[in-house]
Parts: structure tokens; sequence; C-alpha cells
């Protein structure tokens, strides 16, 4: 509960407090993202723009109950524009992330999989689907370590030193899953029916002396 303060009471802000009181506030971790420089960049705007709210509310109601409702309106406006520009950066800068959410499926799962989303016309899914086909395929014949941790990129480039005849199209079908399955990118039947191709393809080649 807020008391009311007596009108004689100044509620003084400065500015110099009002920054750090803001940087401090914006380091927490609920507003990291991947890029410690626009990090950096991002609190330092953030907490200009509280210090000017904050010294243009001061100059505005010098003191006063009523200064001290200024200063909540300003709180409470600072707190929206912090939640949309962060999160607004944050997916800006997320980086691609894994290839396997659920690594109990077998290659002929995923392909299952791939083909009924294909055919009900969801090619997002179908190429997501195929491309980890593919990948659990690699695992399965032993060309690939089975890792947890692994990405499109390295999955790609991985088989790639062991199949360098689709090397190539490795790294082109693990862009298309990134920009599919993390950067939002609308698939199409085309799309997913390269990647058939090339699953078809690698399951026929057979790995050589890594480059």
């Amino acid at each position: 509960m807020i008391l009311p303060l007596p009108a004689d009471v100044p509620v003084t802000i400065d500015r110099d407090a009002a920054q750090r009181a803001a940087e401090a506030e914006l380091s927490g971790p609920e507003y990291h993202v991947n890029d410690p420089g626009l990090v950096e960049r991002v609190l330092r705007w953030l907490a200009e723009r509280l210090s000017d709210l904050f010294e243009a509310a001061s100059t505005a109601v010098p003191g006063g109950p009523l200064g001290l409702l200024v200063l909540l309106a300003v709180l409470v406006l600072v707190a929206v524009v912090v939640r949309l520009r962060v999160g607004k950066v944050a997916r800006n800068v997320r980086a691609p992330g894994l290839v396997f959410e659920d690594r109990s499926r077998t290659a002929a799962d995923h392909r299952q999989a791939a083909d009924q989303a294909a055919a009900a016309g969801d090619f997002g899914v179908a190429v997501r689907e195929r491309f980890r086909a593919l990948v659990r395929g690699l695992e399965e014949r032993g060309v690939l370590e089975a890792l947890s941790g692994r990405t499109a990129d390295e999955a790609a480039r991985d088989a790639g030193r062991w199949l360098p005849g689709v090397r190539d199209e490795l790294a082109v079908a693990a862009r298309l899953f990134d920009d599919v399955h993390y950067g939002e990118r609308a698939a199409s039947a085309e799309d997913h029916a390269r990647l058939a191709a090339l699953d078809e393809r690698v399951r026929r080649e057979r790995p050589g002396v890594p480059a």
C-alpha cells in the first residue's frame, strides 16, 4: 500500500540515479540475448530513455503526491517499452537451434511424419521431418555420431566430410531447415521434394575418407 505524501514533501528525481537504476534493472537475466554487444547497446538506449523520462517528469511535476503518480506512470511506460523492444531484439538475434527435439524417433518415423505432413499440405513440418530423417539415417548408419546437441549446420558439415559428393547439397538443406524451423520461412512442395530426393541420394552414398 502506497501512503499519500504531504504536499510539502518534495519528490525529486535525479537523472544519474535513474540511469543507474535502469541499467541495474535491465541487466537482469530476463533481458539477456545471444549478442553481448547488442545487449549493451539496447541497455544503453533504454537507460537513456528512462533517464530522459525521469527528468521530464521531475520538470513537469516537481513534487507532491502528483509527482509520485507521474513517476509510477513513467515506470509502467518504460516496462512496456522494455518488453516490446527487447523481445523484438531477442527474436531477431536468436541463433539456430538443434535438429532434434525428440531423440526417440527413428529415421523411418521421421520419413513417415514428413510424408504425412506433405500429403496434408503442411510443408513446413514436412521439411523439418525430412531433414531430421536424413540426419537420423546417417546416425543409424554410423556415418554421424549420435549427438543430442548438434545443429543443422553442424550435421551438414560433419556429414559432408564423409560424403563429399553431397557436401554442398547438405549445406543447402541445413540452411533450408533453419530458415523454415527457426526463421519462420514458408516452405513449399518443391522444398520438400528436393529434401526427399537428397535423403534418398544420401542413403545410397557410401562414406569415403573424411576430407
